[in-house]
């Protein structure tokens, strides 16, 4: 397994951020924490600020107001080049054309770590190898990537943010396009890393078997936060998500598990109830 176990685990703290885009106000006066080697989820529907909220942490958008911290310096005034080595990231929209092979672009998360004319050494081609072990890609080494699978190119970018030996993963959708079992691979992975990592998921049944603590988006505001069981109530996911659940137990690892239907209307489901601050409509 890659040693990605920092030197000193590193507390995310979100405090009062909010991000638009253009005029719109996407995210609203976040508070968030993630303590050191947690994972933390967040949830909510489509449209509710969770990609745009990770944006803030990767510094992809700058808040409006509020400040993200991670091991208590604001990552707005690192260096790209000092916030690339602390934090890994693996989101939704990436490139399907790259002309690298696979190894190319898992080496890229070597690239915070390097000089500008520092080449690629031993070191970095065994963090490689390990890596894309892990993830189930060695076989596929040096394949182009852009002749993967959805599957397969989203395994190869979580390699490269194990090469990248992080001190925070981000994680936008981490088992989008994954088969089941590679959904359970990559999460169980993750969490035998013990990075502090705060990960996005619309499977709300793997968000309650992998996350310690889940943050409930709705139209950019928090709703809910808490365990999986004190977050996931028939309640907030009625109020939210416009469902009926049924809160259970896994048979054999004993988390909570939820069965779902849909609410006895016949029109499409409008978001704006009185829990839910606004419409949470994308």
């Amino acid at each position: 397994m890659v040693n990605t176990r920092p030197e000193q685990d590193m507390q995310l703290e979100i405090a009062s951020v909010s991000v638009a885009i253009e005029t719109k106000r996407i995210v609203d006066d976040i508070h968030l924490r993630v303590a050191p080697g947690e994972i933390v989820g967040l949830i909510g529907p489509n449209g509710s600020g969770k990609s745009t909220l990770l944006r803030s942490v990767y510094r992809m958008l700058r808040p409006q107001a509020g400040y993200v911290q991670l091991g208590g310096d604001d990552v707005w005034k690192m260096s790209a080049r000092d916030s690339a080595r602390r934090t890994a990231m693996v989101v939704q929209e990436s490139a399907s054309d790259f002309e690298f092979s696979v190894s190319d672009v898992v080496i890229m998360g070597r690239t915070p770590h390097k000089g500008l004319l520092d080449l690629d050494n031993q070191h970095d081609e065994d963090l490689v190898t390990a890596a894309l072990d892990q993830v189930g890609m060695l076989a596929f080494a040096n394949r182009l990537y852009g002749t993967l699978s959805g599957g397969e190119k989203q395994r190869v970018l979580m390699a490269r943010a194990l090469a990248q030996q992080p001190r925070l993963l981000v994680l936008d959708e981490p088992t989008n396009h994954l088969d089941i079992r590679f959904q359970l691979e990559v999460l169980d992975m993750v969490r035998r890393l013990g990075l502090t990592t705060l990960v996005t998921l619309h499977d709300l049944n793997l968000a309650a078997a992998y996350c310690k603590r889940i943050y409930l988006l709705c139209a950019g505001s928090i709703v809910a936060s808490g365990s999986p069981a004190e977050v996931l109530t028939p309640a907030n996911l009625r109020t939210v998500f416009g469902v009926e659940a049924i809160v259970g137990q896994h048979p054999t690892r004993g988390h909570l598990q939820l069965s779902f239907s849909s609410l006895d209307v016949p029109t499409e489901i409008d978001h704006t109830y009185s829990d839910c601050p606004t419409d949470c409509k994308s």
